[in-house]
């Protein structure tokens, strides 16, 4: 075999491997390796592709659970069991990295990848969302990231036809270089018709079909593994270039080439490219392969062996066939006029053998490669940050009410990341595919019917990043719980999770430290609310301007399942004279509320409150609301407090509200408060003895606020203005920002 050039430990380094690692890939093969082998072993390596300083912790958070299909890792994606055979695949991935260079590319390949996990596996993605990190909204810099990465995100969705239903965005000065584009998709497969990830059968031959491979993306899992530099800029070959309609022609011809019967396996082409899914599938499946990387597709003449093997060009995938049946797969992709090579073969050598005209360039063992395998697994050092045990000191009492809470009220109604999200939204169709129940109806979660059933899927990302910061471990416990209290104020039931764990560099103590405490924190609330983990991805490197971390956010898509359509609440009053009442505690609590760090501009502060057991019994009371027909509205306390959740449940129908605050509890903190497990719900007069009769039956406290009025918003007999005032404030910020 050709050793293409002299490889060292030098080569190694500049690859992203560490010295040890480089002697570790000697010993596995027994032979200095070539550059091709290294250029394979340092992808796959890579935290992106290897987890190798996560997955030690990622395996204690809990996987099982009695609706699903696949486990964590087993799969592309997540696969839960809806009932009455048929499967919901879902999953959330980063692409922040690629985001922060080339907004507008980044953020759509993110979107094209995250679907084409779910279609790989035999599904028909339904519905995506989005969460989006960004700078100070301030900076040119940042205004150029958000209008690249919506346009992206808009661009491609709407192109590929799957709707964007929901989301979120959220501005803070320590995103400024590095923004976070987390992208997630659910589709939707019945029994029998799901194909995996693996390969077998000596002599199957491997096609891979879709788009040619270009030089686009190499190296991109290595570039997600290491920091955003102002060198960073040359890096931008590894940003992966997107065509929406080549993947709607793949998506139909995946589709389509499943229910032939012909494939035993199929994976797409993400991170890492060719070499990732031959390695991943034939470790799976214990069997080798034969390559001939020459008889790849590819956009430019004369491209290395490396270079076809790394690149992550997009719209491609790696499909294994049964001997014999090539004739049927391939009438599939001509039909769809998508290329359609046969590049190879499974051989029993448990090995990958890579030719170029006949010439062995590379000559790899396949489970060595992967996660779960060969990869190597560490175990970090982590250490608390000082900042914290200066956050637990923190004391409302030293921080002054203000005496014009009308004033906070206008503040926080025009802060970006409580005003509406319509600049973005407007952007997004969420209307295609005639499934989407919430686009003209407000609803704390998304909720897609799943046609020919009375079902629908209920879906969300959640996470306040602000929180996780203060305290990593109640943060991120936070951000399950207000998933699952989203989906069940929309009136579905939580089933399961998947997650984008997106964090700084894993070699600082500090930062480590927050990782651990945020899978704890996982852990123990996904347990309590029966939502096992599906899957997602981490993302570590994500680093701010002062070379310190962005916040930790480990973002939580979930799944949730609504047996019955017709059980669908929404947020909104509907109508002047109905009560409105807060179910949950009230407490004495600003602690990391967007008024305390925005309005006070206090940022040491610690999780606001949170008691996981009050917020499950909660979650059970309001399911038993929305089933006997009890409740008007729903709609749960969350960023900018009670006064931020009065207000949008009164917009959408121009109407307001007239409250009574709790002389018991400061008004700033009664108001604008951010305390954890708060739901307002409105009750028609005529219900209220019966409403009022469930909740005296139950262990969670509950207080009449007031009345849903005609549009005039009143606190303690004092006015707040008008609905329709605050709205045009509230509807127009981002325009006023980032133009129409």
């Amino acid at each position: 075999m050709e050793h293409q050039e002299l490889t060292t430990v030098e080569t190694a380094k500049d690859l992203g491997l560490l010295p040890e690692e480089f002697e570790r890939i000697k010993e596995i093969l027994g032979r200095v390796p070539n550059f091709t082998e290294l250029s394979i072993f340092s992808v796959m390596w890579s935290e992106h592709c290897s987890y190798k300083n996560s997955i030690t912790w990622l395996k204690t958070l809990p996987k099982d659970g009695p609706r699903m299909l696949a486990k964590a890792g087993e799969e592309n994606a997540g696969l839960v069991d809806l009932g009455d055979g048929i499967g919901c695949a879902f999953k959330i991935e980063s692409h922040n990295h690629p985001s922060a260079l080339e907004p507008y590319q980044g953020a759509a390949t993110g979107v094209g990848g995250i679907n084409r996990d779910i279609f790989t596996m035999g599904a028909r993605p339904i519905a995506q969302l989005n969460s989006l990190r960004f700078g100070d909204l301030k900076l040119d810099k940042t205004k150029w990231l958000v209008k690249g990465v919506v346009k992206g995100i808009g661009d491609y969705g709407n192109a590929f036809g799957i709707p964007t239903v929901g989301g979120e965005l959220f501005f803070d000065e320590c995103y400024n270089v590095n923004p976070l584009v987390n992208a997630f998709s659910a589709g939707i497969v019945k029994a029998g018709e799901t194909v995996s990830a693996t390969s077998y059968g000596v002599g199957n031959p491997v096609y891979i079909v879709g788009s040619a491979t270009g030089k686009d993306g190499i190296h991109g899992a290595a570039f997600a593994s290491k920091n955003i530099t102002e060198d960073s800029v040359n890096d931008l070959p590894a940003v992966q270039v997107g065509d929406p309609f080549q993947e709607k022609l793949l998506l139909e011809a995946t589709l389509e080439v499943i229910k032939t019967g012909a494939v035993v396996g199929m994976q797409d082409m993400g991170a890492a490219g060719i070499i990732c899914s031959n390695s991943e599938m034939s470790a799976k499946g214990e069997h080798g392969m034969r390559i001939d990387l020459d008889k790849v597709p590819t956009r430019q003449p004369n491209m290395k062996p490396f270079e076809i093997l790394l690149s992550e060009s997009q719209e491609r995938m790696l499909i294994v066939v049964y001997k014999g049946r090539e004739k049927e797969v391939e009438a599939v992709f001509d039909k769809w006029d998508l290329n359609c090579a046969i590049i190879g073969e499974v051989t029993d050598t448990k090995r990958l053998h890579y030719y170029v005209k006949g010439e062995l360039v590379a000559d790899v063992p396949a489970d060595d490669l992967v996660l779960g395998g060969g990869a190597p697994v560490y175990q970090r050092e982590y250490r608390e940050p000082a900042y914290y045990k200066k956050n637990q000191e923190f004391k409302i009492d030293n921080v002054e009410q203000p005496a014009d809470l009308k004033a906070v009220a206008k503040h926080l109604i025009s802060h970006p990341n409580i005003a509406s999200k319509r600049w973005v939204t407007s952007q997004y169709d969420s209307m295609v595919g005639t499934a989407t129940m919430t686009t003209n109806r407000p609803c704390d979660a998304a909720v897609v019917a799943v046609k020919d059933t009375d079902k629908a899927i209920v879906i969300t990302v959640d996470c306040n990043s602000r929180y996780v910061h203060a305290d990593p471990q109640k943060g991120t416990m936070i951000a399950v719980a207000e998933a699952a209290r989203n989906i069940t104020c929309a009136g579905g039931e939580p089933v399961a999770i998947t997650n984008c764990l997106n964090f700084g560099n894993p070699y600082v103590p500090e930062v480590y430290w927050q990782f651990v405490e945020a899978i704890k924190g996982m852990g123990a609330a996904c347990t309590k609310f029966e939502t096992p983990v599906t899957g997602g991805n981490v993302s570590f490197y994500n680093q701010s301007t002062d070379d310190g971390p962005v916040f930790p956010t480990p973002t939580i898509g979930m799944l949730g399942v609504m047996d019955d359509i017709a059980t669908l609440m929404t947020s909104d009053f509907k109508q002047s004279g109905d009560l409105v009442y807060l179910i949950g505690e009230s407490v004495n609590c600003i602690a990391s509320s967007q008024y305390l760090a925005s309005y006070h501009k206090i940022s040491a502060s610690p999780a606001p409150h949170f008691d996981l057991e009050k917020e499950y019994d909660l979650h059970q009371v309001i399911k038993q609301l929305i089933g006997q027909k009890l409740i008007q509205s729903a709609h749960d306390v969350a960023d900018g407090g009670l006064y931020i959740t009065l207000l949008e449940s009164a917009m959408p129908n121009k109407l307001g509200f007239s409250i009574d605050t709790d002389e018991d509890i400061r008004k700033d903190a009664f108001l604008f408060g951010e305390a954890q497990g708060r739901v307002v719900v409105s009750v028609k007069p005529e219900l209220q003895d019966t409403f009022v009769e469930l909740l005296s039956t139950s262990e969670i406290e509950f207080t009449l606020l007031g009345t849903v009025t005609s549009g005039s918003l009143e606190i303690d007999s004092e006015s707040f203005g008008t609905v329709t005032e605050a709205h045009s404030v509230y509807d127009n910020v981002l325009h006023g920002i980032l133009g129409e």
